[in-house]
């Protein structure tokens, strides 16, 4: 189980990874950039994606 400081550094990364997305100059781009990286921290882990494509 994450400790709470753990959970809160996860929501602070949240938080800014949305607001780099908002204030960006190509939203699709910055999208596209976390959404790879986030699919290779959860491959790191072992996560299969194919259930959480949304399509």
């Amino acid at each position: 189980m994450p400790s709470d400081k753990e959970m809160i550094n996860n929501l602070i990364d949240i938080y800014t990874n949305l607001q780099r997305i908002k204030n960006s100059d190509d939203i699709q781009k910055e999208l596209d950039y976390q959404l790879a990286i986030t699919k290779a921290k959860l491959e790191s882990f072992g996560i299969p994606l194919e259930n959480l494509e949304i399509k």
